[in-house]
């Protein structure tokens, strides 16, 4: 039975659900790291929020770790590179607070729009200040949105009920999604001389840290507002502070900063500044939704194999799983088989997939095929660190779909290119189930991929295989299946023998000094 750690505190439901489908769970919280490193081993899985810093030594001492799931959308405590190496998934829940925030940014919007927490403030202290304060209206005016994934479109949902315009940047926004969204795409520069109000709802990568730097603030229309709940770096803070006091920009309301928790802050005090304490996600519904929701993904990866929502791996439904289990089986023999002859000086991998196979989801069948090529260099190898071990490498990876009707109802193709040229196999189902190889280099040849087996490259002559038999027999090793392909009579032939019990280099030796031997391997496939 699957175990999963809990270490942040979390909605009790989600415990629940984790032994409802079948997965033994604890409930252990405020571990320090070094308590946390003694009983993480244990564990195929591990549940956390924000609390739980999950560092590489801490991935170095959970040896049968499987998936960390983040009950949230942010991963800055998770060591998501190290994680990969080791093989281990990454899941969030991007989805479980993402109208909480949004309604958390819109309520920003309201309260810069009209000074609430300053009126408050002094209306709290018996001033009665009536005409000290001249809000705005944001009928009318146009709201800059920097992000247009699932928060952002929320916001600017919400946004065009309260009869804004709504501008959004994000370089994946394509026309017809932004038409859809009711939005006008524009590039960055557009849409800061445009804004009445800015917006954030991006990831903090090097591309959008300080998106809004000094420089950019300085674009912005005068008197523009901004808000961000998305991440702390996105904005240049000492950068907004002078912007602030300058009157460039009339309000910032700020829920997130760059050094969290923010005890001290240039901004702190500063006129027409708002902040919370990353409240961004804080309704009793986001808590229940992300815990239940992490409970699922988790449950589901463990019990069934469905992957959703990784960031380190091709996302898998528990109902895909299933029927994709077959072809990721086929896929990785192919790729076990390419890697193990295709040699070291593998540059690039081409995935083609045809018949039934095309209708499928085409990520994990390339995780798959990596994950065999790739165990030629590391017996850690499985289909979350594959990807990353062949982009390490420089591997080019590409994907194929092919509507066309072929000689099988399913087929894939593996392709490598290596200095010496292409070279591919090719493999199909047998009965929607079996994988069977049939093709290899160019040559048809039928066959099942298991165990320990023996390739030889030969020319096509009579005699040959009694020979073969022979001297394997003398060596008291018991030919299992016998698959034989050849290019043309008399050319070249190719040989996949299972076999069983140890063959040994004396015996490959002794196969190489046949006639007409030209290629002898000795390869080896999970069964």
């Amino acid at each position: 039975m699957p175990k999963v750690l809990i270490s942040d505190k979390m909605d009790p439901n989600a415990a629940a659900i984790f032994r409802e489908r079948g997965v033994e769970v604890d409930e252990i919280t405020g571990k320090t790291p070094d308590e946390l490193k003694a009983i993480i081993g244990q564990y195929d899985g591990l549940a956390i929020r924000s609390s739980t810093k999950v560092t590489k030594d801490i991935l170095d001492a959970a040896t049968n770790l499987k998936v960390v799931g983040r009950a949230g959308i942010g991963v800055d405590n998770v060591d998501i590179p190290a994680a990969s190496a080791k093989g281990v998934v990454v899941m969030n829940t991007p989805f479980g607070n993402s109208i909480t925030t949004a309604e958390h940014a819109i309520a920003l919007m309201f309260a810069l729009a009209r000074q609430l927490p300053e009126a408050n403030a002094q209306t709290q202290q018996g001033l009665w200040p009536k005409n000290g304060f001249m809000g705005v209206e944001v009928t009318g005016k146009t709201l800059g949105l920097i992000g247009a994934g699932n928060i952002g479109s929320i916001v600017a949902s919400r946004a065009l009920g309260l009869k804004m315009k709504v501008v959004a940047f994000d370089p994946f926004l394509t026309p017809e999604r932004a038409v859809e969204m009711g939005v006008e795409k524009a590039d960055l520069d557009t849409l800061l001389a445009k804004a009445d109000f800015i917006t954030l709802h991006t990831p903090l990568t090097d591309q959008t840290r300080n998106i809004l730097s000094r420089e950019n603030l300085a674009k912005t229309k005068k008197g523009v507002r901004i808000i961000n709940c998305a991440r702390g770096g996105l904005i240049d803070e000492a950068a907004l502070k002078d912007a602030l006091d300058s009157g460039q920009v009339a309000g910032a309301a700020l829920d997130v900063f760059e050094t969290e928790p923010a005890k001290a802050s240039p901004l702190f005090g500063t006129p027409n500044f708002i902040c919370t304490p990353h409240l961004g996600a804080s309704t009793n519904e986001a808590q229940v939704n992300v815990a239940l929701q992490v409970a699922e993904q988790m449950a589901d990866f463990l019990v069934s194999g469905g992957v959703t929502n990784a960031l380190n791996m091709p996302s898998l439904s528990a109902e895909e799983a299933p029927k994709l289990k077959p072809y990721m089986a086929l896929a990785e023999k192919l790729g076990s088989l390419v890697g193990q002859l295709g040699g070291d000086a593998i540059t690039g991998v081409a995935v083609e997939v045809e018949g039934h196979a095309a209708e499928l989801n085409p990520k994990p069948i390339t995780a798959a095929v990596l994950a065999g090529l790739m165990r030629v260099y590391s017996d850690t190898v499985n289909m979350v660190n594959a990807p990353f071990l062949a982009k390490e490498r420089g591997l080019d990876v590409r994907e194929v779909r092919h509507d066309r009707e072929g000689d099988y109802q399913t087929l894939l193709r593996v392709t490598i290119t290596t200095a010496n040229g292409d070279k591919s196999v090719a493999g199909t189902l047998f009965g929607h189930a079996q994988p069977r190889l049939v093709e290899l280099f160019g040559i048809k040849v039928e066959a099942d991929l298991d165990g320990t087996m023996l390739y030889i490259v030969n020319q096509d002559a009579p005699g040959f295989i009694g020979r073969l038999g022979s001297t394997l027999g003398e060596a008291q090793v018991n030919i299992g299946t016998f698959h034989l392909g050849r290019r043309n009579q008399g050319g070249e032939a190719v040989l996949l023998l299972s076999v069983d019990g140890t063959v040994t280099q004396q015996v490959l030796d002794a196969i190489c000094k046949l006639t007409g031997v030209k290629t002898v391997k000795l390869l080896r496939f999970a069964a």
